[in-house]
């Protein structure tokens, strides 16, 4: 008789949680639709309304997803004249956020506003 295949426990963890285990520790997947925006720092931005989420890349490719955002603090992003002064004004610190994609090679720019300085 043959023996059952053996299932890893990393196929079982993908199975329950549905982790894909290709992405990058810290990392998440997302669906969020972004447009592009007219920034040195900031290349894109969306909103989903249905789950309060921000989402942010940064022009060396970074992306960041604000939690609990109202849709009225996305606006309020495409309205201003600095994206970058915005988010470190009225994001950093204010709202949880979770790294969706990891930067490709940092600029000194963003590794501040990531980092929450503006110096």
């Amino acid at each position: 008789m043959k023996a059952p295949p053996l299932v890893t426990p990393f196929a079982i963890l993908f199975l329950v949680t549905g982790i894909a285990l290709a992405e990058p520790e810290g990392t998440a997947v997302s669906r969020i639709n972004r447009m592009p925006v007219v920034s040195s720092n900031v290349a894109s931005v969306g909103y989903s309304r249905h789950l309060h989420a921000l989402e942010i890349e940064f022009v060396r490719g970074a992306v960041y997803r604000f939690l609990n955002v109202p849709a009225d603090v996305y606006h309020d992003l495409l309205a201003s004249e600095s994206k970058g002064h915005f988010i470190f004004e009225h994001l950093r610190g204010k709202y949880e956020f979770v790294r969706i994609r990891p930067r490709r090679s940092g600029s000194p720019a963003e590794e501040r506003l990531a980092a929450g300085r503006t110096e």
